[in-house]
C-alpha cells in the first residue's frame, strides 16, 4: 500500500549506498581506538587477521562474562561479615534469674503428692512434661473436688521465697543488695526471682571478677520435690539473659548444688540481623508484650495466642491479658494443644 512505498522511498533515500556504507566501515575500523579490530582491518595476511580476529572475539567474550558475574553477583545481596573487637569500659550487666530446684515446701504438700503433678501440668506450657497414666484417677479425683484451687496462688504462697533467711549475701560491685531488689517471676521451676530486671536503670560494671555475689540458703530440710516424678535435685538453678527478655532455662539454665561456690564468666555478644535483601529480618515486626523481639518471646506470645483461641483462656505463666485458665482447661485442654 502507500506506507509501504514510503517506508521504502524513505530508506532508498536516507540509507547510503552499499559502497558508501564499505567506505564508512573501512574508516571506522581503520581510525578507532579499539586496535584489535584496527589490525584485522588493516593487515594484508589472512593468519594475523585470524589471529587479531581470535583475540578480540576473546576478549569480547570475557568482557561479556565479567559483566554479567557482576551483575549477578550484585543482584544476589552478598554479605559481609567484619568482626570489630571493641573494649569496652562500662558493660551493661545482663539479668540473672534464680530459682530453688525444690519447688514447694514440704509442709504444704505433705499430704497433696498430687500438687507435683499439676504443676507439672500447668509448667507443661513452657516444657512438655509427659503424665503417667497412674496419676490420671488420682488427678481426676482432685481436679474435680477442688474446683476452686489455684495452683497459682498455691505456688506464690507455698513455693520459693526470698527473704533475709534464705538471701543470707547479696552483693553487686561492692554495694549491698537485697531481696527487694528480685523480681519475682513463674518458670517451669516455680517461684524464681530476677536480679537486674527490666523495671531498673541499667547497671553498670567496669571490672572483672566485682559483679554479682550472692549466699543462699536453699532451706533443703524444708522444701521438697517428688523422686517418683524424676525431681530429686537440690540446689539453685540460674540463666543469664537480657533485661529485656524472659528468662529461658530450657537449654540454658545453669545448676549449682547445695554446699559448692560456683562463679560464672559472662561475655557479651550483640548481634544485629540485617533485614531483606541482605538477611531474613523484618524490623517492623513487633511483638505485643516484650520490648524486645526474641525468639522465645515470639513462641511464647504465639503459644499464648493459640491457647486464648482454642481452649478460650490464657496460662497465667505466658504474658497477655485474658481470663486465666482454671485446673480443669488446663487438664483438659491446654496441656494436650500444646
Amino acid at each position: 500500500g502507500i506506507l509501504e512505498k514510503i517506508r521504502l522511498y524513505l530508506i532508498k533515500k536516507l540509507l547510503p549506498h552499499l559502497e558508501d556504507r564499505r567506505k564508512y566501515h573501512q574508516e571506522f575500523a581503520s581510525s578507532t581506538s579499539f586496535h584489535g579490530v584496527h589490525n584485522i582491518v588493516q593487515t594484508r595476511s589472512k593468519t594475523r587477521k585470524v589471529l587479531w580476529l581470535l583475540v578480540v572475539a576473546g576478549c569480547l567474550a570475557v568482557v561479556v562474562w565479567q559483566i554479567c558475574c557482576r551483575f549477578i553477583y550484585y543482584f544476589s545481596w552478598p554479605t559481609t561479615t567484619t568482626v570489630v573487637v571493641q573494649y569496652v569500659e562500662n558493660v551493661k550487666f545482663p539479668a540473672v534469674t534464680f530459682c530453688n530446684l525444690n519447688r514447694f515446701q514440704t509442709h504444704a504438700v505433705s499430704n497433696l503428692r498430687i500438687i507435683f503433678v499439676i504443676w507439672n501440668i500447668v509448667s507443661g506450657v513452657l516444657q512438655k512434661f509427659a503424665m503417667e497414666d497412674k496419676y490420671s484417677q488420682e488427678l481426676n479425683d482432685f481436679l474435680h473436688g477442688n474446683q476452686n484451687f489455684s495452683i497459682k496462688e498455691f505456688t506464690r504462697k507455698n513455693g520459693f521465697y526470698l527473704n533475709s533467711s534464705t538471701l543470707l549475701e547479696c552483693e553487686f560491685f561492692g554495694k549491698p543488695c537485697y531481696p527487694q531488689d528480685f523480681e519475682h517471676v513463674f518458670t517451669e521451676y516455680g517461684n524464681c526471682f530476677t536480679f537486674n530486671h527490666n523495671d531498673l536503670p541499667a547497671r553498670r560494671v567496669s571490672l572483672s571478677g566485682r559483679g554479682l555475689h550472692l549466699l543462699f540458703d536453699v532451706q533443703q530440710e524444708k522444701f521438697t520435690d517428688e523422686p517418683a516424678l524424676g525431681h530429686t535435685d537440690a540446689g539453685i538453678t540460674f540463666v543469664i539473659h537480657s533485661p529485656k527478655e524472659l528468662p529461658r532455662f530450657d537449654g540454658l539454665g545453669l545448676l549449682t548444688p547445695v554446699g559448692t561456690h560456683a562463679q560464672v564468666a559472662i561475655r557479651q555478644l550483640k548481634s544485629i540481623i540485617q533485614e531483606y535483601p541482605w538477611g531474613e529480618c523484618k524490623p517492623d515486626i513487633k511483638l505485643q508484650y516484650h520490648k524486645i523481639y526474641s525468639t522465645n518471646g515470639c513462641l511464647q506470645e504465639c503459644k499464648a495466642r493459640y491457647i486464648q483461641d482454642w481452649c478460650g483462656c490464657l496460662p497465667f505463666i505466658l504474658p497477655g491479658n485474658g481470663t486465666e485458665c482454671d485446673l480443669l482447661k488446663f487438664y483438659n485442654c491446654v496441656y494436650p494443644a500444646v
